[in-house]
């Protein structure tokens, strides 16, 4: 029992700190993972999943994919098909056959497989799944249509893969070509009518619970799960594999109603997504053989290239062929397709299958398709950032601003921020600040921000926007705007202006409610407005080693505000109550200041 313990908490370990520390190095979460999974896995010999797990492991692993597919499910709202929906149709009807046609064929000529099993090896290859891809595009950034349309398809994809793998491991078994696909088809039929069916059922059920409010808001989330559980486990029993498309559907269809607001469900299940993910991948890398034949052979090797230079990039060239995504979007869609623990688990369970029915060459499957996730990984995981930004189509660290608010002094520090080339969107619900704005030359959006109307449409709006800054004269506005789109930004890139209450701390609102505070602690709405109806301007100065920061407060003196400095390299620091950065010379300082003598530029 202690060891069972001890393993248990290791993997949990692992997977949280592997988590930090690719936060820490600014690398992709899963290369950290696979490495640390190897290292205590085959490596040390700390960690052996099979045998702490033994017949558990991969009803354990299901159970959590499923719960991953119904989070990505979603992420997935209906409405972005309008642009997209094109490419995402033959991103499953087009890119799904030919790479497994391709893939087949390679795995027959390339690494000598037998042709049925070559066959079902490229069934399975078709996946490229949200445990790889969701982590991946957090990372990297990418604008929105495409990252839209890369999201779809690792969601979407992913049950088809699964299923289509054990539709033909099925025909395989049956033993003949058309009883076989008799077999398939049917089964695809079935699989399709069922997982849809229950999803969709799955879906009802909860937006009824929840409308007549049976289910109190403490056990929304428990409730969620325990129908997600149900819906995938009866789905498999009717037909195996159909779980992971009942559990994507009922995502879809929740995220994609107006009935109810789901928002603590998928609270929760992105909290639980991190941590399934990062459990898998450790139990993953930690189940890797430590030395195989077909790591290291030339024909597998040529094969994983063939996958990641041939096989993808012409999926998607006939995927997005007369499409609107420009040849940017349609080489980044062309170089991101890295296989996760979906592919991994399914042909585990087919090769132990196969090589009990007397096919010894089943055996390979298993290290060619470790070979597969870690090299598409490590490979997608390294250069397609690196690509994404050559390409101009995503911002790892976007320095832009969604302003909530356009009063007169909000649309003056935007200026500021404007000419010194940050990129802003200002929404407001008042006609007057949006007209006078545009008439500025600034970016706005006539919205009332806390509705999901808004907070869907802006978020398709996003590209190259990070922060957050509510500048409202409303308080609570301003906490409930840092709040509402905390699931798009990061709670240290949400900002609001202190309150009027200068008892915040005491009894206000509570931290995990808020943005951070703006620039000083007298700061508020009251006291700015205040300050530019007396005169007070927006100032932009560089400083210099003769015109420092000491010397800027020697001129304007301790009222001076400072607002934002902005580093040689573009990067925004916003001046907070808690951490104000240090302004230094070669920053560009945007400060509050009373009209004085002009100092030297």
């Amino acid at each position: 029992m202690e060891g069972l313990l001890a393993g248990l908490a290791a993997i949990v370990v692992l997977g949280i700190g592997s988590q930090w520390l690719a936060w820490r190095l600014k690398l992709p979460a899963i290369l950290i993972l696979l490495l640390v999974g190897f290292l205590a896995g085959p490596v040390s010999g700390f960690l052996d999943p099979d045998a702490l797990l033994g017949e558990l492991l991969f009803p354990i692993v299901s159970l959590s994919v499923a719960v991953i597919l119904f989070e990505g499910g979603l992420s997935l709202d209906v409405a972005e098909l309008r642009e997209i929906g094109r490419v995402v149709r033959n991103l499953i009807i087009v890119s799904v056959p030919v790479t497994w046609v391709l893939s087949s064929a390679l795995a027959y000529y390339l690494l000598g497989l037998e042709l049925e099993v070559a066959i079902l090896f490229g069934a399975v290859l078709v996946v490229t799944g949200p445990t790889v891809i969701i982590p991946l595009l957090r990372h990297i950034r990418p604008g929105v249509r495409v990252g839209s349309a890369v999201k779809w398809e690792g969601i979407v994809n992913d049950p088809i893969g699964a299923i289509l793998g054990v539709l033909v491991f099925e025909a395989i078994l049956a033993g003949g070509f058309e009883h076989g696909m008799a077999v398939a088809g049917l089964g695809m039929l079935k699989a399709a009518v069922i997982g849809i069916s229950l999803g969709f059922a799955g879906a009802a059920l909860v937006v009824i619970l929840l409308r007549r409010y049976w289910i109190p808001d403490y056990l929304q989330s428990p409730m969620a799960l325990s129908v997600v559980i149900l819906a995938f486990v009866v789905s498999n029993h009717l037909q195996e594999e159909s779980g992971l498309l009942a559990v994507t559907i009922m995502g879809a269809a929740l995220a994609s109603q107006n009935f109810v607001t789901v928002r603590h469900i998928v609270e929760f299940k992105e909290n639980l997504r991190v941590l399934l993910i990062s459990v898998l991948f450790i139990v993953l890398a930690a189940r890797l053989p430590l030395r195989d034949p077909d790591y290291t052979s030339a024909a597998s090797l040529a094969f994983l290239g063939a996958l990641i230079f041939f096989v993808r990039p012409v999926a998607i060239a006939l995927s997005t062929w007369k499409s609107k995504f420009n040849w940017r979007e349609r080489v980044f869609l062309g170089f991101i397709a890295p296989r996760g623990i979906v592919a991994a688990a399914v042909v585990s369970v087919f090769a132990l299958e196969l090589v009990r029915f007397g096919d010894d060459s089943a055996t390979r499957l298993v290290p060619l398709m470790f070979l597969v996730i870690v090299g598409t990984v490590a490979t997608y995981g390294i250069a397609t950032p690196l690509l994404a930004r050559r390409l101009g189509v995503a911002t790892p660290n976007p320095q832009g601003m969604l302003i909530v608010g356009a009063a007169p002094w909000v649309r003056e520090v935007a200026k500021a921020l404007q000419n010194q080339g940050v990129r802003l969107i200002l929404a407001d619900s008042n006609w007057g600040n949006v007209s006078a704005a545009r008439r500025d030359g600034l970016r706005t959006q006539y919205a009332n921000v806390l509705t999901e109307q808004a907070l869907e449409h802006l978020e398709l709006q996003l590209d190259g926007i990070g922060r957050l800054l509510a500048l409202t004269p409303n308080d609570e506005v301003n906490a409930l705007a840092a709040l509402h789109f905390g699931e798009i930004f990061d709670s240290s890139h949400t900002f609001q202006l202190p309150p009027r209450d200068q008892e915040v701390e005491a009894g206000g609102i509570p931290k995990h409610l808020r943005g951070r505070y703006l620039f000083r602690p007298d700061a508020t709405y009251e006291q700015l407005i205040g300050r530019f109806r007396s005169g007070a301007v927006i100032k932009v100065n560089r400083l210099t080693d003769e015109f420092d920061f000491e010397a800027f407060r020697e001129l304007y003196g301790e009222t001076a505000i400072p607002l934002f400095t902005i580093r040689e390299s573009g990067e925004v620091l916003i001046m907070t109550v808690q951490s104000p950065p240090t302004p230094k010379p070669g920053h560009t300082l945007i400060s509050l200041v009373d009209p004085v003598e002009q100092p030297p530029e």
